[in-house]
């Protein structure tokens, strides 16, 4: 038993190395808050951003316009919007944007224009009730402008369609 340390598990008990002691150490000390991570594993979590957030502002956008899924509190109270509306355009924006934002293609003029869509809404609607976010219930508004906002400037990410197209174009080359 000697060079070896224990870890308790609920399950029972289970030797670790001294050895591996030092890898998950090494592994562990790669993990800081002071430092950002590998560049890498910025892109794929740039990748998984833009997914969760485009599924998220197209499901926004389903509920304007299909009323699906349904929600008895919010615009229309459960029926879809006019489509000659204000309502109807955000919500058509929000659909096919965030159906492109998921996918991740054409993904920085999407994110551009959902991004705006959201400024505009946090100013017309929200800001009307009180300037404090939290107050007006527009913190998912300026959530989504925000992180749009990043999208519009750093891309998709490595997991878009957008870098299959590049990957599919080659450099230099003119697209007619």
């Amino acid at each position: 038993m000697e060079g070896q340390s224990y870890l308790v598990w609920r399950a029972g008990v289970r030797g670790i190395t001294t050895d591996s002691h030092r890898e998950l150490r090494r592994f562990m000390s790669s993990f800081s808050l002071l430092h950002p991570a590998d560049p890498k594993h910025q892109a794929t979590l740039r990748s998984l951003l833009r997914i969760v957030a485009g599924l998220l502002f197209f499901m926004h956008g389903t509920q304007k316009l299909f009323a699906v899924p349904a929600n008895p509190m919010g615009p229309g109270a459960g029926s879809p919007v006019h489509l000659m509306s204000l309502l109807g355009l955000a919500g058509c924006i929000e659909t096919f944007g965030g159906a492109l934002i998921c996918l991740g293609l054409f993904t920085q003029i999407a994110a551009f224009i959902a991004s705006g869509e959201m400024a505009f809404a946090y100013f017309i609607v929200h800001n009307r009730r009180s300037i404090f976010p939290i107050v007006n219930r527009g913190e998912v508004v300026v959530l989504f402008c925000f992180v749009f906002l990043y999208l519009a400037f750093a891309g998709g990410g490595p997991y878009s369609l957008d870098a299959v197209l590049r990957k599919r174009t080659p450099a230099g080359a003119t697209e007619d």
